[in-house]
């Protein structure tokens, strides 16, 4: 749980560590113990703070940096947690990177535990404390705490390493001269900052969308009108209107807090479905199932005495609770259209940078805010009832265009599962053959070409039908225009396979069909070979903005002669599942005394990561010699122009050490 904390800390932006230019840890551990009776005890744990850095506290607000996590071992079998673990005095500030009021401490951390044995013939207790350490930039640390009761020597109860195990681990790590220059500018991404506005923008954008449909949309004049009639006044008419909106808002926010609870359990659940095969299958099933829902083959709905039962509380409760519950019938009558778009919003969230709970709150907050927005405009101005359009076949027609779009969507999440798990099925020819394939389908539909179960009774086509229809002739012919090679697909770069993901049997299996390098230690044996220096690139299969630098910006004419001609392109995939030779699996020992089996290739490269470069984001880029000597700053998701930069001045840098 605690290196998927990592990954999420560093996807959302806060990505560069400065460990290697550290002499020593900047916050420096002891405990104590102190005996209250005979079973019970209380746990000290102090940490002194480096001038100039601060350590966050375990209440730090979500959406900021990572909170302190301690780790109780054999908790609830040799001993019990007697309340919470308190803590020393802490500084509050607020973060205008977060947006959220951050918890941290300086100088000094001191955080107590008591406990009361289970087992009167325990004496010792493991703890793990994992937290961030912060200046400009955050480290994440742990700190093992081997905690003798009766004041004995500790005895470990780990597991040893065998031989095997040994050298590999020694192996991963490496002898990094000039680490110091890592961080030194902090070229980081520039993409997470907007993150959260994008998320509110889609989520806004689909309760647009939800509105035009045939569940919701005859509800707007109906229940304005209810509010101006049933109110003896105007204004408590369009106060009541108001509320509505606020609750719906509300409710759809609601929907989101369990996703927080899950995330705070463990944080793979939702933050690692980008590279977790079969939750990228299940996504893949559920949107078929809504796109046919769409299509009007069934109906995805509630149970309709949830609705009555709701209808029912609001006539009863009356007042504010009455429109609470009127609100939230709305949700349930309404889920068989927006269910399939909530569905779409939680996997967009799943796609994107950051905490996909938070993520996906400010989705749902936007979706609410789309859907309320109709119910308290007409209640202030009721006269525009009038200019609505009435209710027909063309809502059917967007509840069909939905359909396509859920279904293109869902292969997304199928050609993830298939390059992690190396399936070798959706293919780059393949999977555009399938978009194109669904847009033609779509353009034949809006067209009058066929038909689905649903549809009324055929009319003259609408001009914004025709409209519609093109824009998806237009974007067919685009996608064959990339399947061919003819046109760069940059409006989608990091969706579709990767261009060496290929039906094609080429001579190369790396980006953009570079010459590159998927193990470290025969990338550095021809860079030392050729007298190269080394682009180090720690990068995923299902990591979409390493698609997005890899066609965007390596594509560049002169970025991409540079990575062929000046540098030895070493790909390291941190999320690749397959796993390694039974003789190449080893238990590796971190310095925090923590194991962790290396079992798959992305294991090694992700621990591999970690432990030289205390990254574990992607992508990130390293320039180094082929005696490992850091060229210059890392980099992660920039622009090209600074992209060129970066590569010019590792080039230099080297070649003037060439010349000394």
């Amino acid at each position: 749980m605690r290196i998927l904390a990592c990954v999420l800390f560093f996807l959302i932006g806060n990505v560069f560590s400065t460990f290697g230019q550290l002499d020593e840890n900047p916050a420096t551990w002891t405990h104590e113990v102190k005996k209250l009776s005979d079973s019970e005890y209380e746990l000290v744990f102090k940490g002194k703070i480096a001038e100039g850095w601060h350590v966050y506290s375990q209440y730090t607000a979500e959406g900021g940096s990572l909170p302190s996590e301690f780790t109780f071992e054999k908790v609830g079998e040799d001993y019990e947690l007697i309340g919470k673990t308190s803590e020393s005095e802490t500084i509050k500030e607020y973060s205008d990177i977060f947006e959220v009021e951050e918890t941290f401490f300086k100088k000094e951390a001191i955080f107590t535990q008591k406990i009361k044995l289970l087992n009167p013939e325990v004496n010792q207790i493991t703890v793990n404390l994992f937290y961030q350490i912060c200046q400009e930039v955050c480290i994440p640390m742990d700190e093992l705490f081997q905690v003798s009761l009766d004041g004995s020597a500790f005895v470990s109860e780990q597991k040893e390493l065998d031989e095997n195990s040994l050298a590999l681990g020694s192996s991963l790590k490496l002898d990094i001269k000039n680490k110091e220059l890592l961080n030194q500018n902090e070229l980081g991404s520039s993409s997470a900052k907007s993150n959260l506005w994008m998320i509110f923008g889609l989520g806004f954008l689909g309760g647009l969308i939800a509105l035009l449909t045939p569940c919701v949309f005859p509800m707007i004049p109906l229940t304005v009108s209810f509010f101006t009639k049933q109110s003896q006044k105007r204004a408590k008419g369009i106060v009541n209107a108001g509320l509505y909106g606020f609750f719906i808002v509300l409710i759809y926010f609601l929907l989101s807090l369990p996703f927080h609870l899950f995330d705070s359990v463990d944080s793979q659940i939702l933050n690692t479905i980008a590279t977790n095969i079969w939750l990228n299958v299940f996504f893949f099933i559920i949107f078929v199932v809504f796109a046919f829902s769409f299509f009007g083959y069934y109906e995805l709905t509630l149970p309709s005495s949830w609705a009555n039962k709701m209808d029912e509380a609001s006539y009863k409760a009356g007042g504010g609770l009455g429109i609470f519950f009127m609100a939230l019938t709305l949700g349930i009558v309404s889920f068989s259209c927006t269910g399939p778009i909530l569905g779409g919003l939680l996997g967009s969230t799943t796609l994107a940078e950051g905490n996909v709970a938070t993520n996906l709150s400010a989705g749902m907050v936007g979706f609410g805010l789309a859907l309320a927005l109709p119910f308290t405009l007409f209640a202030l101005f009721p006269t525009w009832l009038n200019s609505l359009p009435k209710s027909g076949g063309w809502m059917t027609t967007v509840k069909v265009v939905l359909g396509f779009l859920e279904l293109a969507l869902a292969f997304k999440f199928l050609s993830n599962a298939d390059l992690v798990g190396h399936w070798g099925i959706l293919k780059r020819e393949i999977f555009l053959g399938i978009w194109i394939l669904l847009f033609v389908l779509l353009a034949l539909y809006l067209f009058g070409v066929f038909r689905f179960p649903h549809d009324g009774p055929k009319q003259k086509l609408s001009s914004t039908r025709k409209l519609v229809g093109l824009v998806s002739v237009s974007f067919s012919l685009y996608l064959i225009l990339g399947l061919i090679g003819t046109v760069n697909l940059k409006l989608l770069s990091g969706f579709p396979p990767p261009d060496f993901y290929s039906v094609q049997q080429t001579d190369s299996d790396c980006p953009l069909g570079l010459d590159c390098f998927k193990d470290f230690d025969e990338g550095v044996a021809y860079a030392r070979e050729q007298n190269k220096p080394i682009l180090l690139d720690f990068t995923g299969w299902a990591c979409v903005n390493c698609r997005k630098m890899e066609e965007n910006v390596w594509s560049q004419a002169n970025i991409y002669q540079m990575i062929k001609e000046d540098y030895v392109l070493i790909s390291l995939y941190v999320d690749d599942r397959k796993e390694l030779p039974i003789d190449q699996q080893f238990d590796f020992k971190y310095d925090s005394g923590r194991i962790k089996t290396i079992e798959t290739i992305g294991q090694k490269w992700g621990t591999f990561q970690t432990i030289n470069f205390n990254a574990a984001s992607q992508p990130y880029y390293v320039l180094l010699s082929p005696n490992l000597e850091v060229l210059n700053e890392a980099v992660q998701y920039v622009d090209s122009d600074v992209y060129e930069e970066w590569l010019k001045s590792g080039l230099a840098t080297y070649q003037l050490s060439m010349n000394q």
